[in-house]
């Protein structure tokens, strides 16, 4: 069974395993269809990632970023569509990830170019 995209407070449990704090602060988005939301797709997609220690310093090797840009950059749509180009730039990842948030892989693969409008 598919995972649901994780909320804006399981994602804060995720950088607090960082070791730091976060601050969200905007509302969370309306509970629509969360599948057509890029950045919720994307949100998901990178609590998926962080949840593997070897995921996780994979990402930030291959794209270059660090933790702090991570967290500062939640709301920024080229650090998802960056968390988002790594996906699907590894195909078993991708479907690793689309399986878990309940899409499909092209879905979440277009999430990306969504992002950048």
């Amino acid at each position: 069974m598919p995972l649901a995209i994780p909320s804006p407070e399981c994602l804060v449990r995720v950088v607090y395993a960082f070791g730091k704090t976060l601050t969200i602060l905007r509302e969370p988005s309306s509970p629509a269809d969360p599948s057509r939301d890029p950045q919720a797709l994307a949100l998901g997609a990178l609590g998926w990632l962080l949840d593997s220690e070897s995921r996780a310093e994979r990402l930030l090797a291959l794209t270059g970023l660090t933790p702090e840009a991570l967290r500062s950059g939640l709301g920024d749509p080229a650090v998802l569509g960056a968390v988002l180009d790594f996906l699907a730039a590894h195909e078993p990842d991708l479907v690793g990830a689309a399986a878990a948030l309940g899409v499909s892989p092209q879905i979440l693969a277009s999430a990306a170019e969504r992002l950048e409008r």
